[in-house]
């Protein structure tokens, strides 16, 4: 346990007693979704955290500390923020968001490197990061850091506006294993399946748990990527979904929109585009992973 960083009373004695805890992002309530449905879908993830059985640990920079917890009043101030004063912070952020004193929220990079700091090794996420379309060298920090660091991510797959298969190759590259929950086929976001094959399918929790165990035995230094597809209830259809994003990313590539502002910008076009349809997947995918990381989580205690 890094001495840097900053546990709430609750994860810390979960963490003591070797009890699940899974590990969240704060990017989604700063920069991800508008307020005040930031706010509701940061706090319904740690309830479907609590009610799998495992204890929900929010991660973020408050005023140059980083703290693995946070409370629901730091929740509701960092959504009511304006984004352009909370820094969006991946690896390189890091010390920069500690060293001034500033508030900051974890990306998927982030929070992989805060939550090993912690001995946290389940997070769960709505989208990694990936390679951006027609633009091939501009890889998300996200596919490096699961190169590197042993955290199991839960998540629909990368962000469909992104290059999926192009995202599959980086990941083949770091070493990071892909594993589809129930499916044979990498979700695709707001959608269940790009048709992309992934690794391995597992059937169960305990299967997952079993796969993050034996990385941990054999002192592997890369995270595992832990794909669930959206509910099906709640799926955006494919054709609908990927107009919406060619449209966004034109948009955005005519506006001359660049690096970290590309991906909230497209997001919330093709929520405007699909009459918000796509952020109600998006919403829906969020907390479902929450549930599945918590019960990964649990699996994973079990076994240890």
């Amino acid at each position: 346990m890094n001495a840097n960083v900053h546990l709430s009373p609750e994860v810390q004695a979960a963490l003591a007693e070797n009890r699940p805890v899974v590990a969240l992002e704060s990017t989604l309530i700063t920069h991800g979704l508008p307020y005040p449905t930031n706010v509701e879908t940061a706090l319904a993830m740690e309830a479907a955290v609590r009610k799998s059985g495992a204890v929900p640990a929010t991660i973020a920079i408050l005023r140059g500390a980083i703290t693995v917890g946070i409370s629901p009043e730091e929740v509701e101030r960092l959504g009511s923020l304006p984004h352009s004063s909370v820094r969006k912070c991946s690896r390189r952020d890091l010390p920069i968001a500690v060293g001034l004193g500033e508030d900051a929220a974890t990306t998927v990079a982030g929070t992989m490197i805060v939550a090993h700091m912690a001995g946290i090794r389940v997070f769960a996420t709505g989208g990694i990061g990936g390679v951006h379309r027609g633009a091939p060298h501009d890889v998300s920090a996200d596919l490096i850091e699961l190169g590197r660091t042993p955290v199991a991510v839960v998540s629909s797959g990368a962000k469909s506006i992104l290059d999926l298969p192009l995202t599959l190759e980086v990941l083949e590259t770091q070493g990071v294993p892909v594993l589809g929950f129930e499916t044979d086929t990498l979700p695709a976001f707001y959608t269940r399946s790009s048709g992309l094959p992934i690794d391995v399918r597992v059937n169960s929790p305990e299967e997952a748990a079993r796969i993050i165990k034996a990385a941990q035995q054999i002192e592997a230094k890369h995270g595992i990527l832990i794909a669930v597809p959206v509910p099906e209830a709640d799926a955006l259809p494919n054709d609908i979904g990927e107009k919406a994003i060619l449209q966004a990313t034109e948009e955005a590539a005519a506006q001359g929109i660049h690096g970290k502002a590309v991906t909230p910008f497209v997001l919330g076009r093709v929520s405007e585009l699909t009459e918000g349809e796509s952020r109600r997947a998006n919403v829906a995918l969020l907390v479902n992973n929450a549930r599945m990381g918590g019960i990964i989580a649990s699996a994973l205690s079990q076994l240890q």
